[in-house]
Parts: structure tokens; C-alpha cells; sequence
């Protein structure tokens, strides 16, 4: 199974970024919300066609 890591950021001016860690992925979006499809987009824009993930694992990194 394909498994895609993505760090995500507050973007400067505002919204998040996420980035794969292992993939060249990359993606903007103006709130959480809209972060699913986003990635989802972006995901299947670099892979081919059958070769996508089938779900999502959220896990949360908080930096104090």
C-alpha cells in the first residue's frame, strides 16, 4: 500500500500549505475545511490513474 506523509503549515499570508514529505506534492488552501479535497487533488494530479490512496490518517505534531 502507498503510504503519503504531508506536513502542514499556516501559510504566510493566510491559509496552509501541505507538502509530502517523500513525494514532490504541494498544495494551498485558504482554510482546514477544504484541506481533504486539496490534497486529495494534488495526489492524484501526480500520480496515474488506480494509483491513489484510499483514506486518510490524521495524526497532529504540535511544535511548543
Amino acid at each position: 500500500m502507498l503510504e503519503i506523509h504531508f506536513v502542514v503549515e499556516e501559510a504566510p499570508e493566510d491559509g496552509y500549505c501541505a507538502k509530502a514529505v517523500s513525494e514532490d506534492i504541494f498544495t494551498e488552501v485558504g482554510d482546514i475545511p477544504g484541506l481533504h479535497a486539496s490534497v486529495r487533488e494534488a495526489v492524484s494530479c501526480h500520480f496515474d490513474e488506480g494509483k491513489t490512496l484510499g483514506h486518510f490518517t490524521r495524526k497532529e505534531v504540535i511544535a511548543a
